[in-house]
């Protein structure tokens, strides 16, 4: 195919730019646009222009010479050194030649200035971009060949010095205006083309015919438009060539003459349905006729080199054969683009590319040629009826939906809406599996079988044509992603964790014998962020069952199964027990005996009120469905004592009553006996040993001082065994998402030491005292005004946590500071009060315990505690102050919540 075929109009540069809708009325400065990047490509500056930047807005450029702008006409264009492209998206790019008109040169730095002026339709609004780009280019070759979309340009080095008392034009480029002008700065008075018959010119003759003449200090440049009358057709190795020969004479310097030639291929293009080769003489014969060597061969994309790596990233070859250097292409690469086309209503693409060859070669004479070809491609028609692969739709993105129509008996429902394009190789219409277009059910557990029937209407733009294509897709997947379910206890509490499956919360939970209906999720402190929900239970709840208690401690357990709600499939089962520490019998010097009978999993049908001890009127003093509570002397209730080597025992018998003189039997249950023991030291000797010396001076203790070092890190996840790095900051977390704070007191091993954090909160700045603030821990407890509470997490004895008590836990979901419903700012610092405390001591305040209060009552957030206000300890002997962060929001559009 003819390059000039490929070429893209002028006037769409010089005139306007049609590139979709209307852009609000903004002046935007060229630097700071996002969608406006100049750089520089070896002898060429590139500027791209984002479609985004100037949809629906017409387009001029003008080249900035000082404080002239000059508009940049389609043949201006040819003659000086600019050209462009534009994609059907209306992604531009703009090419300028270092050795262009307008460009100012100082000693091979090259100051390139541009302004785009984009007009509205109405015309009445105009906004200006202004790129100024500086590039350096010192690596010229003795000539300079330079293939463009719409001119060829050649430039020779001048090894004549500067002419002494030459014009200051002369050091930048200069375009020849007029002939006394050009002869006097350049000394060249005329110029002769071979075509391949000699015709001569004055310069303004050459130039009112379209040609370029420009000059710097040390070279020569002329530039010529495709098939004009001073250039010709050459097929050189199998390859239409357009060859441009001038000679220029110098008047100056003794008649001097300088020849230059250029040829750029227009053709040599191959096709196959996979691959593009394009082929270029190896030997371009009109330009050399001697014995040369290739020192440099480069291929590239849109003007830039790519290196070996890239091409074979994208498949690339580049080759030399005898006559040929060829470049090979796949067609559908990812530096192209389809184009949609609609000939005689059947569907049709073409794939665009544009690669560029550049070409070093030196002959005898030691003379190099630099050979620079940028070369748009556009493969011939190819047929691609719409077809359906892998349970998509592929399409091309340059379509307009005329609709999209679902078929549903004897109706058609318009569902446009529910669909997106993504771009891989090619442009593909999606349609998700979960749309509600989307016919789906369930054959096994696992199995999902997706069901669509479509008629797709579509127009080719811009021509407008439509045409139709029905699809009826079916699939069948093994895709179900079953939920997860993990947990944690610690001395109180049950923690349970869903991991949602595929299907999200399409399940019905049972907790214990239970549904976990609303109310039942509103008791169990209910979480959910679209992902996850957690409950949190108290090891006495209505739901558990105890299997097992002994006089320290009650084993414990929790069920959960998650069931589907049409086939009643079990898509989880879930138990968690753990031991809680729990005091089943008191003694008590004054000879109280205090005694709890639990109600265990094996007993089911057992009443705890029914419960006596021996003294069958002695009953319990409360009860409830699973606990007895008895309280009594060691002379009542039918208590027995006998004598053991130094103690004294007191016994009796937690049992269940008669009744009617029947003892209470079923043929389910068995026996329900609780003995409970109190024993007494009846004498005791010990021998001390006592002995004393004159001191001559009462001892003291030596005063020392030492730090106590707390360390708060980020964990990765719930498990707290990969934490964030200093390195990883800043963090970035969705909303709502958990965060895993680990606070520990380091280099000490005193098991006597507890740390305890008696307040954290978060703010928007690294100030911990910074205002706004949220409150995330107050008075060692959760923020009993926070919807989504902070959550203890237990630390137990592992390998790497010798001592539990070092160490707190607790996670608090990822929110953002907002005012008037705005977010103030992406991004969270938290901060936190530790206090370290002796557990020998009888401690007040923070030094109780986390989250314990002098009534005993347990976690403070079931107490009904409001509008907490954080104080600061007083004692900042033991309290150390530690921070986090910054943790930044990936998504900023959610509230504070």
């Amino acid at each position: 195919m003819g390059l000039l075929d490929n070429i893209l109009l002028w006037n769409m540069m010089a005139v306007l730019i049609l590139l979709g809708q209307a852009m609000p009325n903004v002046k935007l400065n060229s630097q700071s646009s996002s969608g406006l990047r100049s750089e520089c490509v070896g002898n060429l500056m590139r500027l791209s222009l984002d479609k985004a930047l100037a949809v629906g807005n017409q387009l001029e450029v003008e080249a900035i010479n000082c404080t002239q702008h000059i508009l940049i006409t389609p043949s201006l264009a040819a003659q000086c050194g600019y050209s462009m492209e534009s994609d059907p998206w209306g992604n531009t790019r703009i090419y300028t030649s270092l050795l262009g008109c307008y460009v100012n040169n100082e000693e091979d730095t090259f100051n390139v200035g541009l302004r785009l002026r984009m007009y509205s339709k109405s015309q009445s609004t105009v906004i200006s971009h202004n790129v100024m780009q500086t590039c350096s280019y010192t690596q010229w070759a003795s000539r300079e060949i330079l293939c463009d979309r719409n001119y060829m340009e050649v430039s020779n080095h001048l090894a004549t010095p500067n002419v002494k008392g030459r014009t200051q034009d002369v050091k930048g480029h200069s375009k020849i205006s007029t002939i006394p002008d050009a002869s006097e700065a350049l000394g060249i008075w005329k110029v002769t083309f071979n075509t391949p018959q000699p015709v001569k010119m004055f310069l303004r003759e050459a130039e009112q015919a379209g040609y370029g003449a420009m000059a710097t200090s040390t070279r020569l440049v002329m530039r010529s438009p495709y098939n004009t009358a001073g250039t010709y057709s050459e097929d050189v190795a199998g390859v239409p060539m357009q060859v441009f020969k001038v000679s220029a004479y110098k008047a100056k310097l003794g008649q001097s003459m300088v020849n230059l030639a250029a040829a750029c291929p227009t053709g040599g293009v191959l096709f196959t349905n996979d691959v593009i080769s394009w082929h270029v003489p190896r030997r371009v014969t009109p330009l050399v006729d001697v014995k040369f060597k290739i020192l440099e061969m480069y291929m590239g994309i849109n003007g830039q080199r790519l290196d070996k790596s890239q091409m074979a990233a994208r498949g690339y070859t580049l080759y030399t054969t005898d006559l040929h250097i060829v470049i090979e292409i796949p067609v559908g690469s990812p530096d192209g683009y389809y184009k949609s086309h609609a000939p005689d209503y059947q569907y049709h693409v073409t794939y665009i590319v544009e690669p560029m060859l550049e070409v070093l070669w030196r002959t005898n004479s030691k003379d190099d040629t630099r050979y620079k070809v940028l070369f748009p491609i556009t493969t011939p028609l190819m047929p691609r009826l719409p077809h359906v692969q892998d349970s998509k739709s592929h399409f091309l993105v340059d379509y307009r939906k005329s609709g999209l129509w679902r078929r549903l008996q004897t109706c058609f429902l318009f569902l446009s809406y529910c669909f997106s394009l993504q771009r891989d190789q090619s442009y593909s219409l999606l349609v998700p599996f979960g749309d509600d277009v989307v016919l789906k059910h369930n054959p096994e557990r696992l199995v999902t079988v997706y069901s669509l029937h479509l008629i797709f209407g579509l127009i080719i733009l811009p021509e407008e044509i439509p045409f139709a294509h029905p699809v009826e897709l079916q699939a069948s997947l093994q895709d179900v992603v079953l939920p997860i379910i993990s947990g944690t206890c610690d001395q109180n509490m049950f923690y349970i964790h869903v991991k949602y499956g595929s299907q999200g919360t399409n399940f019905q939970a049972m907790v214990g014998p239970r549904p976990l209906t609303p109310e039942v999720a509103e008791e169990y402190g209910f979480q959910e962020n679209g992902t996850h929900l957690s409950l949190i239970l108290p090891y006495a709840a209505k739901d558990t069952a105890f299997e097992l208690f002994t006089s320290g401690s009650v084993r414990a357990r929790v069920d959960l199964l998650l069931l589907d709600i049409i086939n009643n499939w079990v898509l989880a089962d879930y138990f968690l027990a753990c031991d809680f520490p729990l005091t089943t019998t008191a003694c008590f010097p004054n000879g109280t005996m205090n005694a709890l009978a639990v109600k265990v999993e094996s007993v089911p049908n057992l009443v705890p009120s029914q419960l006596t001890l021996k003294d069958k009127s002695c009953k319990p003093v409360f009860s409830d469905f699973r606990l007895a509570y008895f309280s009594f002397s060691v002379d009542s209730c039918g208590t027995t004592r006998r004598f053991f080597d130094h103690y004294m025992v007191y016994e009796n018998e937690i049992t269940l009553s008669y009744n009617e003189g029947v003892a209470y039997a079923s043929p389910i249950d068995p026996e329900y006996r609780q003995t409970i023991s109190c024993y007494y030291v009846i004498n005791a000797t010990r021998i001390v040993a006592f002995s004393s010396t004159h001191r001559s001076f009462d001892p003291t203790a030596e005063i020392g001082l030492g730090q106590l070092i707390v360390h708060m890190r980020l964990s990765q996840d719930s498990s707290y065994h990969q934490f964030y790095q200093a390195e990883d900051y800043p963090v970035e977390k969705y909303l709502r998402q958990p965060l895993y704070f680990d606070v520990e007191l380091m280099e000490s091993t005193d098991p006597q030491l507890e740390l305890i954090l008696e307040n954290c909160w978060a703010t928007l700045h690294n100030n911990r005292t910074s205002l706004p603030s949220w409150d995330i821990i107050v008075d060692s407890c959760e923020n009993g005004d926070d919807s989504y509470a902070t959550i203890f997490h237990p630390v137990v004895n592992d390998s790497k946590v010798l001592v539990p008590s070092h160490i707190k836990r607790f996670s608090v979901k990822m929110f953002t500071f907002t005012k008037d419903e705005e977010v103030l700012k992406d991004e969270i610092y938290v901060h936190c009060d530790a206090v370290i405390c002796d557990t020998n001591s009888q401690a007040d305040g923070s030094c109780r315990g986390q989250c314990v209060h002098p009534t005993g009552l347990g976690n403070a957030k079931h107490q009904g505690r409001k509008r907490l206000k954080r104080e600061r300890s007083t004692d900042t002997t033991h309290q150390r102050q530690i921070s986090s962060g910054p943790i930044v929001l990936q998504n900023t559009q959610s509230n504070l919540k």
